[in-house]
């Protein structure tokens, strides 16, 4: 197992001398980790702003220099106009809808940003880059809307929520030190821009378009997403055991040279795990004996546990060999080549960002569809082997968790339509200039929702595994499973007549989601 405690305590992230780190861009959008910037850096940045200088005295067009964007980019502008241009391009293109982004996604978004500005590949002036790291440093988050963005020419709505504050307009939420995200308090970007002695930015050519193409949001959403989803696949696997071993299945199908015979990396991987948290299980040791167990095979849900599980740690090293690729990437149009030239591209087009997003999607539904599968055997009478209906302390007057189990399959469903891919679909935008389009933003934006299904999904098959191995007794678990049974113990009671249980199933949640449960079988189980 991997899970780790993240320690950001005192962490500076530097931007500008190597590509940053999925693990940096964690620590600053989610734990408030510092930045600065490298001085070469800002040296790269120097040299590309005095060479789009140049052009802009060119009496020759040079698109996002000289011209218009997009459908306009033939349209000349003089100089005299070009500044209004620029922040004419910004405020036209906030025009996010529907509910805040949250914070932690902003964050990452505008450090994203930041690390491509910093290549010296997009010609915006080091004060650009200083703005937006100290920004970030201050606490100040502009408020992004969640519609908007296509996932084509950059994220463009979200980004120009972010450079419109970085000007002065529009709103933020400024975080002081001490306090939690949700008490961020909301203020005018001219503000919060004040009171941090940050001056506005007065944006010159080719920098509002630097501002905001880029995949910068739905790349950062998908860094923070296989963060979480490492967690929860640990989880998954000791979930897992906690069912196997509460309902007295085998542990054999685990065995090294069985898995072996299928060299599918993440499938080793969980099935170490398995093997790790049910060892040493009196439970499973209780019925090992031929004579004692008859049953021949397990069910899919408990036999093939590692086989899914592994799957989806596969797509998830998938996903992230695309993020690694996307953060050595200096994505802009047009951009300043090491060469010199100005040339106009197409990599801020998002499909490589949106088709895995959407295959993460899919692999999370699936594990929280085996997770509330193993859930639903546990509270059959005809299916636990000896536990008792819906793990219910008097069978006819006490539910158990036979609801527990319908939020389960609830969420599973919703996670099956989250599943559908978003990068499919394609509305032409800009008059026909941008017809085809990525939708990762929107990829990205289900991601999210489904992750949070599945850390749901998860803890419901943890708190009945805990229960049912109360029940299991006098019969102990083994060290690995009691110990996460212990920890549920103090946010959840035992066996007894049916109680509230809503408070319970979020309290197992969070712990879930926080990786405390998969720490506390960690703890416990050393690697093979």
């Amino acid at each position: 197992m991997t899970t780790e405690l993240f320690d950001t305590v005192g962490l500076r992230v530097t931007v500008g001398a190597a590509p940053l780190r999925p693990e940096d861009v964690v620590a600053v959008a989610r734990h408030g980790a510092r930045v600065e910037i490298a001085p070469e850096a800002l040296a790269r940045v120097a040299a590309a702003r005095a060479l789009v200088e140049g052009l802009a005295d060119d009496p020759e067009p040079h698109y996002g220099i000289s011209t218009g964007f997009g459908a306009l980019a033939t349209t000349f502008i003089a100089p005299e106009r070009r500044l209004q241009l620029q922040a004419s391009l910004i405020r036209s293109h906030a025009a996010g809808t529907g509910p805040e982004v949250e914070r932690e996604v902003v964050r990452a978004l505008m450090l994203l940003r930041l690390q491509t500005l910093a290549t010296g590949h997009t010609g915006v002036r080091p004060v650009v880059v200083e703005t937006y790291a100290a920004m970030l440093d201050a606490g100040i988050t502009p408020i992004v809307r969640e519609y908007g963005s296509l996932g084509c020419s950059g994220d463009l709505a979200p980004l120009s929520h972010v450079a419109l504050a970085a000007m002065g307009e529009g709103t933020v939420r400024v975080l002081r030190q001490g306090q939690q995200p949700e008490e961020a308090v909301e203020m005018d970007a001219a503000d919060a821009l004040g009171a941090a002695s940050i001056a506005p930015l007065v944006l010159r050519e080719k920098e509002g378009l630097a501002l905001i193409n880029g995949t910068d949001g739905m790349l950062g959403m998908l860094l923070l997403a296989l963060h979480d989803l490492s967690v929860l696949l640990d989880t998954a696997d000791v979930a897992a055991g906690m069912s196997v071993e509460s309902q007295l299945g085998t542990d054999a199908v685990f065995a090294a040279d069985l898995q072996a015979l299928r060299p599918q990396v993440g499938q080793a991987v969980s099935a170490a795990n398995l093997r790790a948290v049910l060892a040493g299980s009196p439970i499973v040791a209780s019925h090992r004996d031929p004579a004692v167990c008859t049953r021949v095979q397990d069910a899919y849900s408990l036999r093939c546990s590692p086989q899914v599980h592994g799957a989806a740690r596969d797509t998830a090293d998938h996903a992230a060999l695309i993020a690694s690729r996307e953060l050595a990437a200096a994505v802009d149009n047009p951009v300043i080549t090491d060469d010199g030239r100005v040339e106009s591209n197409g990599n801020f087009h998002g499909a490589p960002v949106a088709y895995v997003l959407d295959f993460l999607a899919i692999a999370v539904a699936d594990v929280a569809s085996i997770s509330e599968r193993r859930t639903d055997r546990a509270l059959d009478r005809a299916r636990s082997n000896g536990l008792p209906p819906f793990l219910a302390d008097e069978v006819g007057v006490d539910s158990g968790l036979m609801i527990a189990q319908y939020a389960a399959a609830g969420i599973v469903s919703e996670l099956k339509r989250l599943a559908v891919p978003a990068s499919v679909d394609s509305i032409p935008s800009s008059a026909m200039q941008e017809d085809h389009v990525s939708m990762g933003w929107a990829a990205a934006r289900k991601l999210r929702r489904a992750l949070d299904g599945l850390a749901r999904v998860l803890a419901i098959e943890v708190l009945t595994g805990a229960r049912a191995l109360d029940l299991r007794a006098p019969l102990q678990p083994g060290a690995a499973t009691g110990a996460v049974r212990d920890l549920v113990r103090t946010v959840a009671g035992g066996p007894g007549p049916d109680r509230f249980l809503s408070p319970e199933m979020e309290a197992v949640t969070a712990l879930v989601a926080s990786g405390a449960v998969a720490r506390a079988a960690l703890q416990t189980t050393t690697k093979e």
